[in-house]
């Protein structure tokens, strides 16, 4: 446990002050978001941990934002109803998450063959197209469709279908 609250700590306490802008209550939301790990560790379905971990501490910073809406509303008087949507940072984490995956995505293609790494990286994370690709490897442009159309094919028969698609 000591492990991974030492190697993710930092990643979920700048979750938690994304949503919060607030030192003590990012601190205090990491905090929570860890003893949920911990109690939801039974519940784990292996589907990237640190998405997961970032979920917890997305969903616990939230919690804590909306706990000091009602504060102020409470200091407030009751009267005044302050919603405390929170609005942009849901994209705090798809932008995670979407990282995340890149992450991933950008591992598995550093482990193809050469010759079909190349080609996906220019195609696929560079976006070239194929004219540029054909200019940059002074070959033709056939020749960049066959060796994209074979590094397609040695994904599909490589890899399992749910680690390329998305």
């Amino acid at each position: 446990m000591r492990t991974l609250i030492d190697k993710y700590s930092q990643h979920v306490y700048h979750v938690a002050y994304s949503v919060l802008r607030n030192d003590q209550e990012a601190q205090d939301a990491a905090q929570e978001a860890f003893i949920q790990m911990y109690k939801s560790l039974p519940d784990y379905r292996s589907e990237g941990f640190k998405t997961w971990l970032t979920r917890i501490a997305f969903h616990k910073a939230i919690d804590a934002k909306r706990k000091l809406g009602r504060r102020t509303a409470e200091d407030l008087g009751g009267e005044e109803k302050i919603i405390n949507m929170p609005g942009r940072d849901e994209d705090v984490l798809a932008r995670l998450v979407r990282e995340e995956r890149q992450d991933i995505l950008r591992e598995r293609i550093n482990q193809l063959p050469a010759q079909h790494r190349d080609i996906i990286t220019a195609y696929y994370l560079s976006e070239k197209n194929y004219e540029q690709i054909a200019t940059d490897a002074q070959v033709a442009v056939k020749t960049v469709e066959s060796r994209l159309y074979r590094a397609r094919q040695w994904i599909r028969n490589h890899w399992k279908e749910d680690e390329w698609r998305e």
